[in-house]
């Protein structure tokens, strides 16, 4: 159902609420995720003088007030660990500020939870990687920040949605979604159907490695896909991996997929002919060497589950767009009622050609493997 227009009056209204460092002009909406309700407030103030006016979806977060106090802990980490971990010589790192509200709280009630924090200005992202230097950059984003909380202690935060990426309960919701709600059957619903119950036997690949010890749980981003991946205008060079909602404990393995899931697909989520998508291994080359230019800290054991995670991650999200196609569409916001169905379709054409890809990529994989124990070595 789609929500009701919020007027400006009071969407100015909820900006007065936060302690912003200058008066509000002007409220808009601003970028096109699929969860959050976002605005761009412009301020009379030199520096800064925008920031961004969030809507926390509760139905997606049931428990928001958990997610702010996420983000302080993780903010105060990484501020502390740039104070170390300086970055290289012509690149930044910037980390987004939470602005508290007049309540001393880190966010204000009115008809949901809304949540001000900083805009990184003179940065922009894309919704599609846009070559191999951009492919690299994003990479080096997701390595960067696994390695400023790498450090960090899993128990140190909330999980604020438990099960989010841990495909096995994916699938059992679908499971149980699919026994309930009856829809009639089209070649692509069948489709999609026929999809998943071939692959029923590898979804808990990445569980049952971490159920044996070979992988470990650590800080993972939770959504690393190269619209959170914020690229300075002038260096083209990452500066910030934004939108922290889903930030918490689990696998970097289910990162690594998704960023891979996301950017290697060039004709992007939304692409209008499914059976034209296809994974690009020469982007995803230059994605992991970024990645572990900078992630020092993975041992050659997370190497063996790489492939798997690079599979399982567009698998997943297709299985979770399907799923909420065949519940009405009641988690990922939609234009059209088929949008998550076409989403899905994508998803599964894109985790095919990495299947048709295997070879190609344990390739790939093997040639990192082997440049990182040579620098172990070393």
């Amino acid at each position: 159902m789609k929500k009701k227009k919020i007027s400006m009056n009071h969407l100015i209204a909820i900006c007065r609420k936060f302690q912003l460092p200058g008066r509000v002009l002007d409220v808009r909406e601003f970028g096109g995720g699929n969860v959050n309700d976002t605005y761009l407030v412009s301020l009379d103030s030199s520096d800064p003088d925008k920031c961004i006016l969030q809507r926390i979806n509760s139905n997606v977060f049931p428990q928001p007030s958990l997610i702010m106090e996420n983000m302080q802990v993780l903010a105060d980490h990484i501020d502390r660990e740039l104070q170390v971990k300086k970055s290289p010589a012509g690149r930044q790192w910037r980390m987004i500020q939470i602005f508290s509200a007049f309540n001393s709280k880190k966010y204000v009630e009115d008809n949901g939870m809304w949540r001000a924090i900083s805009f990184i200005d003179r940065a922009t992202t894309y919704e599609t990687i846009q070559d191999e230097k951009h492919a690299y950059e994003a990479g080096y984003a997701l390595g960067r920040f696994h390695d400023l909380v790498s450090n960090l202690e899993p128990g140190f935060l909330y999980d604020t949605l438990p099960g989010f990426h841990i495909t096995p309960r994916y699938l059992k919701q679908y499971d149980v979604v699919s026994a309930t709600i009856k829809i009639k059957s089209t070649p692509e619903i069948k489709l999609c159907r026929d999809f998943i119950e071939r692959r029923r036997s590898f979804v808990p690949v990445l569980e049952r490695a971490k159920q044996q010890g070979k992988l470990r749980e650590r800080i993972i981003h939770g959504d690393p896909k190269v619209s959170n991946i914020m690229i300075d205008q002038k260096s083209g060079r990452a500066v910030s991996l934004i939108d922290l909602d889903t930030v918490k404990p689990g696998l970097i393995h289910y990162d690594l997929g998704d960023c891979l899931r996301s950017c290697c697909n060039i004709l992007g989520e939304e692409a209008d002919e499914p059976d034209k998508v296809y994974f690009d291994t020469d982007l995803a080359t230059m994605i992991l060497q970024g990645y572990l230019d900078v992630a020092k800290f993975i041992s050659l054991n997370d190497y063996d589950s790489l492939y798997d995670g690079v599979r399982l991650l567009p698998f997943e999200l297709g299985l979770r767009f399907f799923t909420d196609y065949l519940a009405g569409n009641k988690y990922f916001k939609v234009t059209y009622k088929e949008q998550n169905l076409r989403r899905a379709l994508v998803q599964f054409q894109l985790t095919e050609s990495i299947e048709s890809q295997e070879k190609q990529l344990l390739k790939i994989i093997d040639g990192l493997r082997n440049s990182s124990r040579q620098t172990l070595l070393i």
